[in-house]
């Protein structure tokens, strides 16, 4: 399985961006897949989960303004960022997990993208 994230930019606060995270190999054996970042500095943290029946779960600092999704159909995963602020800057990363019927919330991931920058400037 190979992961591959796209659509990181620069963008303005209070603007929007779309990552998308494009599946293949054996994109069959995917269960949960979820996005990390990583700011400058700090930890990896996790930003939205999203189990293989569509629950969800995300950092409180992006409730409200980020969403998860997946498209079975054309193997990717996005995440729509609304009301970016500049704390938001980050490596982005896409994660997918490949052990069945492992819950979302185990945050556990077997596959890793290789990062898109989203810069939000002040």
């Amino acid at each position: 399985v190979q992961l591959q994230a796209s659509g990181g930019g620069l963008v303005e606060a209070g603007g929007s961006l779309r990552l998308s995270c494009a599946v293949s190999g054996n994109r069959f054996s995917i269960n949960n897949m979820g996005w990390y970042r990583q700011a400058p500095g700090k930890e990896r943290e996790l930003v939205a989960a999203l189990s293989s029946g569509g629950r969800t779960k995300y950092a409180d600092s992006v409730k409200g303004r980020f969403t998860i999704s997946r498209d079975f159909a054309r193997n990717t995963a996005t995440l729509q960022m609304n009301s970016l602020k500049p704390e938001d800057t980050a490596v982005y990363y896409c994660a997918a997990d490949s052990v069945p019927f492992r819950s979302y919330l185990a945050r556990k991931y077997d596959y890793w993208g290789q990062g898109t920058l989203v810069t939000v400037s002040s």
